[in-house]
């Protein structure tokens, strides 16, 4: 009984544990000691900002879509932290998209030009 579950833990790998909390799946450290973060590659994009306004799968709800930044994961933040003050709605980062709550696409075009980022209108 005691090698199975032994086999069935070397298999899955520890999730838990009492000693350091939660574990990460992929290098088996501690989540605050990861070394998954720190090697985790840049998004591949072709520095074209590609703006959009999609609303399948929210209800209705529209919402604005930025796409093809090649930004590490906290300049990507801070860019959805100030795209979402310039049009004064929420928003979140998700999988390197920057989502900004609303039909904002012209406005946030007009805002990466001024920062500086090559933007373009995507979609109808």
């Amino acid at each position: 009984m005691k090698n199975s579950l032994q086999s069935a833990f070397a298999q899955t790998g520890l999730v838990y544990s009492t000693d350091s909390g939660r574990m990460c799946p992929g290098c088996r450290q501690p989540v605050a000691a990861c070394v998954c973060k720190a090697a985790a590659p840049v998004p591949v994009g072709d520095g074209v900002a590609r703006v959009w306004r999609e609303t399948k799968g929210r209800g209705g709800k529209a919402v604005t879509l930025v796409k093809g930044l090649a930004l590490d994961a906290a300049a990507l933040t801070a860019l959805g932290k100030q795209l979402k003050a310039a049009c004064g709605s929420g928003g979140t980062v998700k999988d390197g998209v920057i989502e900004v709550q609303g039909d904002h696409a012209e406005r946030v075009v007009q805002e990466l030009t001024r920062l500086g980022h090559r933007a373009k209108r995507a979609g109808g």
